[in-house]
C-alpha cells in the first residue's frame, strides 16, 4: 500500500468574479521511503497540492488517502490528529520559536501532542547527530545560521517519525551551498531512516536529489522524470534541466 494516494484532486478558488482552478484532477501515489519532488512554474499549483496532501487544506473534489486514512471521511478534528501523527512539515521560513533552544524546538511537536519528551531522548540525540547539530543543541535560533535553523526544522519534522515529510521550498531562503547540504540531508533521511519525502521546489538542483520529479503545469501533472538510481547526480540534474526545457517550465 502506498503511504500517500492522491485521487482526482481538484481545487478552485473564487477571486472576485473569477474562478481560479489551482488543481484539475491530479492523481499520483507515493511509496514508503520514496523521495518525490514537485516542480512547475509560479501559479502551477505546487504549494496548493502540497497543502492538500498534508491536510492543511481541503480539495474542491477528490480525496487524499494518507497512512491508510481517507482525509475526506474525517472531521476537522480527526484530520488534525492524522496530520499531527503522520506528517512532518518543513517550510522556506524556518518557523522556530526564538525563546527555545534547538533541542527544545525539535521536541515541540512531542510536547504539543501531550507526550513525555524524555521518552524521545534517544531519537532526539540520533536526529541531532543526523543533522550535524549535536554540539549546538543548546543554542537558540539567533545563535544559528540559516542552514542550521533549517536543519533544526527538519529534525523537528522528523521527531515523531511521521509517515511522510512535506517540504515547501526548503532551500528557497538559503544560499546555493547551504541549500545543497539541506537537500543532501533530506536524501539521507530517505536512505538511512526510510523516510518518505515530498519536496516542492523551483530549483532543478534541489529536485535532482529525488527518486521521481513530477512536473505541474496549469494545475495538472504533465510529465514525470524518474532517473536510474545508479546514475550520478550530474546526470540526474541534466535530466531535470532537459525536461524543463522540453516542457518550457
Amino acid at each position: 500500500m502506498p503511504v500517500l494516494n492522491a485521487k482526482d484532486l481538484s481545487k478552485e478558488y473564487q477571486l472576485g468574479e473569477h474562478l481560479v482552478k489551482a488543481l484539475v484532477g491530479v492523481n499520483f501515489k507515493v511509496e514508503k521511503g520514496e523521495f518525490v519532488a514537485i516542480m512547475g512554474p509560479s501559479g502551477s499549483g505546487k504549494s496548493t497540492l502540497l497543502h492538500l496532501l498534508g491536510g492543511l487544506d481541503t480539495p474542491t473534489d477528490g480525496n487524499v488517502v494518507l497512512a491508510d486514512q481517507s482525509l475526506a471521511q474525517l472531521s476537522e478534528q480527526q484530520a488534525t490528529l492524522v496530520r499531527r501523527h503522520n506528517v512532518g512539515f518543513v517550510f522556506q521560513f524556518f518557523n522556530l520559536l526564538p525563546t527555545l533552544t534547538a533541542e527544545e524546538n525539535i521536541l515541540l511537536p512531542v510536547i504539543i501532542d501531550g507526550k513525555d519528551p524524555h521518552l524521545f531522548e534517544e531519537r532526539l540525540t540520533h536526529l541531532l547527530d543526523l543533522v550535524g547539530l549535536l554540539e549546538r543543541r543548546s543554542h537558540k535560533p539567533d545563535q544559528l545560521s540559516g542552514g542550521e535553523q533549517q536543519r533544526v526544522a527538519i529534525a523537528r519534522a522528523l521527531i515523531t517519525q511521521p509517515a511522510i515529510l512535506l517540504a515547501d521550498e526548503p532551500t528557497g531562503n538559503l544560499d546555493s551551498k547551504t541549500g545543497n547540504s539541506i537537500m543532501e540531508l533530506l536524501r539521507r533521511s530517505c536512505d538511512e531512516l526510510e523516510q518518505t519525502v515530498i519536496v516542492v521546489s523551483h530549483d532543478p538542483k534541489a529536485t535532482a536529489y529525488a527518486d521521481r520529479v513530477i512536473f505541474l503545469q496549469d494545475g495538472d501533472i504533465v510529465h514525470e522524470y524518474k532517473p536510474e538510481n545508479s546514475i550520478p547526480f550530474t546526470e540526474r540534474l541534466r535530466g531535470v534541466m532537459v525536461t524543463m526545457e522540453q516542457l518550457e517550465v
